[in-house]
Order: C-alpha cells, then structure tokens, then sequence
C-alpha cells in the first residue's frame, strides 16, 4: 500500500471512528430521554437537553473532517459514495439528537408522569423506535447491506402501531383523564418518537448508498378514483391515468355503490379512445383505514367524497374533482358527448397531478 492509500485510510477510518462514537452517544440520548419521561425525573430531561450542544458541536466537526478529506484526497467511487453518505447521515443523527431534546422538554411541562395506557404507549413506542435506530446505525457502522434492507421493511410497519397509539390517546382526551396540555404534550411524545423511525429509515439509506451505490428509487404513487357507482367516471380515469402515467403511478378506481356493472356507453367510449376497456368490472371503495391507507391520494369525482369515507389516513391527500356528471338515464350518444368533455377535464387534472408529485418528468 503506497503512502497515499495509508493516509487515505487512515483519515476514512478516523472519520469512521467518529461516525460510531456520536451515534452510540445519540442513542443513549434518546434512551435517556424515553426514560426521563416515564419517571418524570427533571434533572435528567436537563441533562438531555444540555447533552445536545456536545453531539451539534461533534456533527459540525465531523462534517468539517468530510470537506477536509475531500479537499486533500479528491475522493472517487466508493470513497466519495462514503463521505456523501457520512454528512447526510450527520443531519440524520443531529435530527434524532433534536427529538430526544424535544421529549426531554416536553417532560419538564408535564402535570405529571404517564400513566395507565399512555406509559404503555410511549413506551411501546419507545422500543420500537429505539430497535430501529439500532439496527439502522448497526448496518451502517457496518457496511452490513442486508441489514438495512431488513430494518427498512420492518419500519415501514410502525405506522399500525401509531395507529394505534394515537388512538387510545384520543380515548384518554374524550375522558378527560389527562389535562389538554398534557395531552398535546404526549402527541409531541408520540410524533418524534415517530420521526426517530422515519430517520432510521434514512439512514438504511444511507448504507445502501455507500456500501452498494444503491439510490432510492422515484416513489411510484397509489392513487384511487372514486364516484358512486364506479360505472363511468372513476373507470375512465383509471384508464386514462394508466395509459398516459403508468411509469410513475398505481391507479386503480371504486365506487361507494358499485353498480353491478360498467355502463355499456363508458365501454364504447374508451373503445374510441383506444384506452383499456375490456372486461371492466366495478369495485367497492373500502372503508377502513387500514385499506385507504395503501392510497396516497383519493380523488373524488362525484359529489363530496368525505360523506362517504368516516376516517382519512393520516398520510392520505383527498381531492375531489368537478368534470361534470354523466347521469345514468342518458342515452348513449349524449353521454359519450359528455364523456368527452369529461375525459378533456380529467386529463388536465391527472396531469397537473402527477407533474405536482413527480416534476415535470411526466410531461
């Protein structure tokens, strides 16, 4: 190895070094800081708040170790792939840091220690979001590429478990068990213990990147069309959609009273309009939350959709669009007229739609 690769190494493993250092330092914060709000104990939440200005100060530096290295070696492939990913994950871990101060805080304005369903809770919570950035930090201090994929898996099911818990907390504020500022305080608790996971996820990333070259691919959207019957309308959009943005979205349409089948019209219309049209069927529109949540956005064609959809998820967008109705007691040449005009107004819309969520790329 010739001089210049021992200096390389040497100052990529200083870094590495540094890298594992601050993260054990960052999880114990966050430890420290679930504990601090189970026992209620003040001093140590203060401890926790001050314990962030060393971890800024420690990110800062290694962040400026990251440009000098850049600067001396003029990194390439995975070396470069290395210091991109260690200050992206700086940001990460100074975000973590940030939560814990945040629950810290939170701590010192409660009425009192968490109780009952609410302990249960945070620390359930807690747990999970603890595991995460374990496991996350641990592939990637590692280089350990099918770790971050398996803790990137089991992140993505934290979301039922708040569902859950911001369930029983809306319970405890119906029954008036906790005062309101401690129930805003505990929805505080909840949503950082929650963005812990989010960041464990980014950091699986991170790992991915550095360890594979792998980059997160662009997010393919779900997106449902809904009217009553899921006869005319919602199907036509879900044609349209498919046929002109199939590489950047999952469209699929419902209705909240499905008709037993497609009107014969919507059939012979998109037959002209070369869009898919065979063997339509009609769908019903589900009504839990746990089946509008595979959605991230549900656009309403007919009427106001939020009548018909008790709960709205919580990362679930609901538009609802006005392109004109097709009555049903039309004959067929009138409403293959107005599904003309209709399809004009709902190509526009899906567009503008799908430019909005994924850039101009799908122009």
């Amino acid at each position: 190895m010739s001089h210049y690769e021992e200096r390389l190494e040497q100052d990529q493993q200083q870094i590495r070094s540094r890298v594992r250092s601050v993260s054990e330092t960052v999880e114990e914060a966050l430890k420290q800081a679930i504990q601090t709000v189970l026992s209620g104990d003040e001093a140590s939440a203060s401890k926790v708040i001050l314990g962030d200005l060393p971890i800024n100060r420690e990110i800062r530096s290694i962040d400026a170790l990251c440009h000098a290295f850049v600067a001396q070696h003029l990194p390439s492939a995975g070396h470069l792939r290395f210091v991109s990913s260690v200050l992206r994950l700086n940001v990460e871990l100074e975000r973590v840091g940030d939560y814990a101060v945040a629950i810290a805080r939170e701590t010192v304005q409660l009425s009192a220690s968490p109780t009952g369903s609410v302990a249960r809770d945070i620390e359930l919570i807690g747990d999970q979001a603890r595991l995460l950035l374990h496991q996350a930090l641990q592939a990637y201090n590692e280089g350990n590429a099918e770790l971050a994929r398996g803790t990137k898996v089991l992140a993505k099911q934290v979301d039922t478990t708040f569902q859950k818990v911001f369930a029983d907390l809306l319970q405890e504020g119906e029954k008036g068990t906790w005062p309101l500022r401690d129930i805003f305080a505990f929805l505080i608790i909840f949503n950082r213990l929650g963005r812990v996971s989010d960041q464990a996820k980014n950091i699986c990333e991170d790992t991915l990147f550095a360890v594979a070259g792998e980059t997160k691919g662009a997010k393919m959207y779900r997106i449902l069309f809904v009217d009553q019957g899921n006869d005319a309308l919602s199907q036509l959009a879900e044609a349209f959609a498919n046929k002109a943005f199939s590489e950047y979205g999952v469209f699929s349409s419902a209705g909240w009273q499905p008709a037993e089948s497609v009107r014969p019209a919507i059939e012979v219309f998109m037959d002209q309009q070369k869009l898919d049209g065979q063997n339509l069927q009609t769908r019903a529109l589900g009504k839990s939350v746990d089946e509008l949540a595979e959605y991230h956005v549900i656009v309403g064609l007919e009427g106001n959709l939020r009548e018909h959809i008790p709960e709205v998820p919580f990362h679930t967008v609901l538009l609802n669009w006005d392109v004109g109705e097709i009555p049903r007691e039309l004959d067929q040449e009138r409403s293959i007229g107005l599904l003309e005009e209709a399809l004009k107004e709902l190509s526009l819309e899906i567009r503008e739609l799908m430019e909005t969520m994924r850039g101009k790329e799908v122009g």
